[in-house]
């Protein structure tokens, strides 16, 4: 029995379309999205600001340790890469030598995007090969940015160039960050969720814990904005003057 024409025709476009799409891993989040990574040396803060077109990015992206450093990961994202990318900070490993780890073990790698500050404030960035463009990362001192499906390389020049003369709290730095991320398009696909992330020792309420900010925007029309109200919120936002 001969196979119609149409489900051929139909079989040869999945499997153009599989291998062109690069490898995937069923499991893993697809989060496209921009985020930073940084730490504040005098106040011996980590954190981590994410935005994105991705119901509760701030579940996925973002992870921190007081006095071990902070992580993004995100693409096809590898959630492992938190908790075992922090573990090896905790050891004394660099940015650098973090990074290599987790992505040489990782058979997935060429969709995955991280960002890592260490302890001291080294920072590295991963972007894989078969990560949906625009993708990339620009690093400095203290911090990193990336980001994938982005409207182009000025989405992260301008986070990085935010960060860099933005004073005051990290906390403000991040998501001033994030704000100049956005207007040079930020996700391509749209918003709906941000987050920022900042550990401290004994940052938290009663000193219990080292969260001494998390708060996330799960769902909302303009994430990054609402973020910046609730942040508010908590501490008052630095004059621009």
């Amino acid at each position: 029995m001969r196979t119609p024409r149409i489900v051929v025709g139909l079989i040869a476009v999945i499997a153009w379309w599989s291998s062109a799409s690069g490898p995937r891993a069923a499991d893993d989040p697809l989060v496209e999205t921009f985020s930073i990574v940084a730490f504040d040396p005098e106040k011996k803060e980590w954190a981590v600001a994410v935005a994105s077109k991705y119901l509760a990015v701030g579940s996925v992206v973002p992870w921190a340790k007081a006095d071990v450093g902070a992580v993004a990961t995100q693409s096809y994202a590898n959630t492992s890469f938190g908790p075992n990318g922090l573990a090896m900070l905790a050891e004394g490993k660099s940015a650098d030598e973090v990074l290599k780890t987790l992505t040489d073990a990782d058979k997935m790698r060429d969709v995955r995007q991280v960002g890592v500050v260490d302890a001291k404030g080294g920072a590295a960035n991963f972007t894989g090969a078969k990560c949906n463009p625009w993708a990339g990362g620009k690093k400095g001192e203290n911090y990193t940015c990336q980001g994938n499906l982005l409207a182009g390389p000025e989405v992260v020049d301008a986070m990085a160039d935010a960060f860099e003369k933005t004073k005051g709290p990290l906390a403000w730095r991040v998501v001033a960050a994030l704000e100049a991320g956005e207007s040079k398009g930020g996700d391509k696909r749209g918003k709906q969720s941000a987050a920022v992330l900042v550990v401290r020792d004994k940052g938290g309420a009663g000193g219990y814990n080292d969260r001494s900010i998390d708060f996330r925007v799960d769902d909302h029309k303009e994430p990054i904005p609402e973020l910046a109200r609730i942040l508010a919120l908590k501490i008052k936002r630095p004059s621009k003057d």
